[in-house]
């Protein structure tokens, strides 16, 4: 009996030493951090597409991940983003996936006393360091095969709400490309085409009722579809569209169908594909090689803009259309300008822009 019980406590003296060591063997080091722009996570955008990347390469590399949104939501500061990339530093952070351009000073900072982190500037621009690498998109092609196909659908009567002020590169890449599509699309079916242009609302991203209050004012004034642009101001269009059943409504950044059947196509960024494939050449040990202090600025020619074909909603413009028009953006044949001007008002064929200040 007493042999038995010895060996019984024994064991549990073994299983407690392996429960121990179990619950240390538990991640508690982060390899992958993301550190999100202003508004939400899941904000069926520049957040979430950035996100999903980081996800899926992680899940599927058994690489530990983590994602650290800064203090103050909208209102979040430099401190704020600089306190979120040091606290991912502190959880074992190794690579570190940042999206927008607001990211920049605290991006810089934190870089410069860690250089043995590395970076990943989604939306942004080289920093000049060796542990920073940045990914751009040619927004303006979207931009451009969405205006050309809300035109090419038989719409005339468009409008375009953006993020930013007016002072998000990216954003304004998006407008005027949407402008420039727009306008080569009218020029080809010989009809005039109006647009409402504003950033009055969009200064934090974010929904608000005086965004959905303007909107809902384009849409009872005869406009007939709405390029969203900027993350979560997709639910003030949303709900501005929702007061009118003819209203539509064009995505921005991923496909955002599955938000509303008022959505008729989304003008996309291989966000998710573009994130999955810098981590990669970071892990296969290329930093050095391909992305130290570099700008991959990726477009239809890597199969990172474009609208989404499985999710099509328009009837007269057709998908065989829309992949002819790619294959020419994709070419080189068609190359939508990315320098936005001061004034987008002026210098359309067919276009008439109302800017709304």
């Amino acid at each position: 009996m007493k042999k038995s019980l010895s060996i019984i406590l024994c064991l549990a003296m073994m299983l407690g030493t392996i429960a121990v060591l179990a619950s240390c063997t538990e991640t508690s080091s982060y390899k992958i951090a993301i550190v999100t722009d202003v508004g939400l996570l899941m904000d069926k955008g520049f957040n979430q597409g950035t996100y999903e990347g980081a996800k899926a390469y992680a899940e599927a590399h058994k690489i530990a991940y983590k994602y650290y949104q800064p203090a103050n939501g909208s209102d979040a500061t430099d401190n704020d983003r600089i306190d979120a990339m040091k606290q991912a530093i502190n959880n074992g952070a190794e690579i570190i996936v940042a999206p927008g351009f607001l990211q920049a000073t605290a991006m810089e900072t934190v870089a410069k006393e860690n250089p043995n982190v590395k970076f990943v500037f989604v939306d942004g621009w080289a920093l000049g360091l060796a542990n920073v690498t940045a990914i751009v998109y040619k927004e303006q092609e979207s931009g451009y095969l969405a205006g050309y196909a809300a035109v090419m659908e038989g719409y005339t009567k468009l409008g375009f709400t953006g993020g930013g002020g007016g002072g998000n590169p990216a954003v304004n890449r998006f407008g005027y490309g949407f402008i420039q599509g727009a306008d080569a699309a009218a020029a080809e079916k010989g009809v005039d085409v109006t647009m409402k242009y504003s950033f009055k609302y969009g200064d934090t991203f974010s929904a608000s009722t005086e965004l959905q209050t303007q909107i809902a004012g384009w849409y009872a004034a005869g406009t007939e579809v709405v390029f969203a642009c900027g993350g979560s101001m997709f639910q003030s269009v949303k709900s501005a569209a929702g007061e009118y059943a003819d209203a539509k409504i064009i995505g921005v950044d991923v496909d955002q169908s599955g938000e509303s059947d008022k959505v008729i196509t989304s003008a996309v960024k291989g966000l998710s594909v573009s994130v999955e494939r810098v981590l990669g050449q970071y892990f296969d040990g290329k930093w050095d090689a391909e992305l130290a202090d570099k700008a991959q600025n990726l477009g239809a020619a890597e199969d990172s803009t474009g609208l989404p074909t499985e999710t099509w909603r328009m009837t007269n413009f057709t998908v065989d259309q829309y992949k002819a028009l790619f294959a020419k953006v994709k070419s080189g044949e068609i190359t939508p300008k990315a320098d936005v001007p001061e004034d987008v008002t002026t210098g359309w064929t067919k276009v008439t822009v109302d800017l709304e200040k």
